[in-house]
């Protein structure tokens, strides 16, 4: 029987480096995925809280058109001299629903206001989960130009952004 030579090339033989650079990829893809479903929940979260402004705005504004109604009636009433009781009725009806359509504004406007500064502060959150993402992106496709290139410089500038990244991605936690 004929023997079977296996012949080992330099390519195929292990490399140190190139296995430590592949699980930093791997460390920098978990954090990239992290970072991107945070990002993502976040402008969500932007987006309900924003719609949810809108439909506080709109109240608002409807409860406003009421209260205006309201002294549109009183105006008139005095505008054509009505006297009498049922007259007076009214009026004192109308001022106690205008204090009432009033007192709603201002309470759905503080409503409306909390949820647009929600919004704006999901916005920034998210802004910073976006660079974050943006930089760790960079990171893992500069780590894996190793693999072409073999020259050590590549993964250092991928660690360098992926900690970047990171830290500004962190940064969205604190807002």
């Amino acid at each position: 029987m004929a023997e079977l030579e296996i012949h080992h090339e330099s390519e195929h033989a292990i490399d140190p480096a190139g296995q430590r650079v592949g699980v930093l990829a791997a460390v920098l893809a978990v954090v990239l995925a992290i970072v991107s479903i945070a990002s993502h929940r976040t402008h969500t979260e932007a987006i309900m809280q924003k719609s949810s402004a809108n439909d506080a705005w709109a109240h608002y504004q409807s409860t406003r058109v009421k209260f205006h109604n309201l002294e549109l009636g009183g105006s008139l009433i005095g505008a054509l001299g009505a006297k009498g009781d049922a007259t007076e009725k009214l009026v004192a009806k109308y001022a106690a629903q205008e204090k009432d359509y009033d007192a709603r504004g201002k309470k759905i406007q503080e409503e409306a206001d909390r949820d647009d500064r929600a919004a704006e502060t999901a916005e920034h959150r998210a802004l910073r989960y976006d660079l974050g993402e943006g930089l760790l992106e960079i990171a893992l496709v500069l780590s894996s130009l190793y693999f072409i290139s073999r020259k050590r410089l590549f993964p250092v500038i991928g660690i360098v952004a992926g900690i970047a990244g990171a830290a500004i991605a962190v940064t969205g936690l604190l807002v």
